[in-house]
């Protein structure tokens, strides 16, 4: 079974197009007009496998936030749709990922019960141009959209950059873990439930 997606959102404000393939090889086209979020998408495809292409134009001359916060959406729409039934799934996922003196964590359940945690704290408000206010922002709309419980902790470190390429590389790699297949459960649904969601 192919679990590719491909979402188009149009807004008066933003256009996003997202296409990926969840059993891909970390092969991503990230155009988004916000050099710093490109950089970290690019790390999210990369170190998930997830074949990635976001194509975004937005009110840039406003500020980042409605193009930062509808790319969020558009990818988790997107994961959301390729997992499919979500049969055979292993359905958690967790990273600690180091960065230099930096250290965060991230944890995660494909439990279609989106909430997000995060307890990431920055001493600047801005990397690059991009006001790091957002960052949380961007979590909130891929977890709320793909219907993930997102829990994000930078456990600790100085660099503001370091902080939070760690914190997407853990969203990566949690994520990676939990999207794949178990064989030995190929075609049930990861619950006792016998659904996710309710």
């Amino acid at each position: 079974m192919s679990r590719t997606a491909e979402i188009k959102r149009e807004t008066k404000e933003t256009g996003v197009t997202v296409k990926l393939n969840l059993d891909g090889t970390g092969v991503y086209n990230i155009s988004t007009g916000i050099g710093f979020l490109d950089h970290m998408l690019e790390q999210l495809s990369r170190h998930s496998l997830i074949d990635l292409e976001v194509i975004a134009k937005g009110d840039l001359h406003i500020d980042f936030h409605h193009t930062t916060e509808d790319t969020g959406i558009v990818i988790g729409e997107a994961v959301r749709q390729a997992l499919g039934d979500f049969k055979g799934l292993v359905r958690y996922g967790s990273a600690i990922i180091p960065m230099d003196e930096t250290c965060s964590r991230v944890s995660l359940d494909v439990s279609q019960r989106p909430y997000l945690i995060w307890k990431v704290d920055f001493t600047k408000p801005k990397l690059g141009d991009m006001d790091t206010e957002l960052f949380k922002e961007w979590f909130q709309a891929f977890a709320q959209s793909a219907g993930i419980t997102l829990h994000v902790e930078n456990m600790y470190g100085e660099n503001n950059h370091h902080i939070i390429e760690s914190c997407f590389k853990g969203l990566a790699r949690a994520l990676r873990q939990a999207i794949d297949i178990d064989p030995r459960k190929a075609d049930d649904i990861p619950s006792t439930k016998g659904v996710l969601g309710n």
